[in-house]
């Protein structure tokens, strides 16, 4: 079973759990807001994707920032504390497959359809 990690308001959360859905494949909703994020699981993250890509610089979130925290985020170890603080900054949605490595960010249709179809 897939397990997506996001916020339940997110539209690109929503399109990928209406798109699983469509295609009748199971996952677990992981939601950040209620469960958080551990900092083992961002560093597992960063063994698939760079910090820069799991950190969402299009948000609001992120552009609510200071210019002074945004230039204090400069890799991975400060990228996780800013993530765990603040899960609204973490790229939506970040899906795993059944052994629990992460495998998609974001949405694209053809990859979905690559990987999961």
């Amino acid at each position: 079973m897939l397990t997506v990690y996001g916020i339940p308001n997110c539209n690109t959360v929503q399109k990928v759990r209406a798109w699983l859905d469509l295609h009748k494949i199971s996952y677990e909703f992981h939601d950040y807001k209620k469960k958080g994020i551990t900092e083992e699981k961002l560093n597992e993250w960063f063994r698939v994707f760079p910090w820069d890509k799991l950190v969402n610089k299009a948000g609001t979130t992120w552009k609510a920032l200071t210019d002074e925290q945004k230039q204090s985020i400069t890799d991975e170890k400060s990228a996780a504390k800013l993530m765990i603080a603040n899960t609204s900054v973490i790229k939506r949605p970040v899906v795993e497959d059944a052994s629990g490595k992460a495998v998609t960010l974001g949405f694209s249709e053809k990859e979905y359809q690559d990987k999961f179809l």
